[in-house]
């Protein structure tokens, strides 16, 4: 079922994607850059188009164009965004109307601290891939 997911997550129709689109990546990589480094996670690096964070829980590959979480090695980790009338009080100016930039920018924070994880959920995804 992850695999459709991914598949039908990562797919699109015609010539251009827009959310991995080469303009829509080099944006977010900048985003990301500028914000570990405010931030001062010294465990995120970019690597084309992946974000690579070295938790302590383990290693993690965030695609800059889909957001799809990848627990290295092994498989995909099913975060599923909040919608927008649910979030909080967080709010991304520069990304306000590009929802998946701050899924993105939100995903690189939360596995930058794993550790503090407390969803049942997602730490039971990645415990079960220890």
């Amino acid at each position: 079922m992850r695999d459709v997911d991914l598949s039908v997550s990562a797919a699109h129709r015609g010539g251009v994607d827009p959310e991995s689109s080469a303009s829509t990546v080099e944006m977010r990589a900048a985003i990301i850059a500028e914000t570990v480094d405010l931030l001062g996670l010294t465990n995120v690096r970019i690597d084309g188009r992946h974000v690579r964070i070295a938790g302590e829980l383990g290693d993690y590959a965030l695609h800059l164009g889909s957001g799809i979480v990848h627990r290295l090695p092994g498989g995909a980790l099913c975060i599923i965004p909040v919608h927008v009338a649910h979030r909080g009080r967080l709010f991304f100016p520069f990304a306000d109307d590009d929802p998946k930039t701050a899924e993105v920018i939100s995903k690189v924070g939360l596995f930058a601290r794993d550790r503090g994880i407390t969803d049942p959920l997602i730490l039971q995804q990645i415990y079960a891939r220890i």
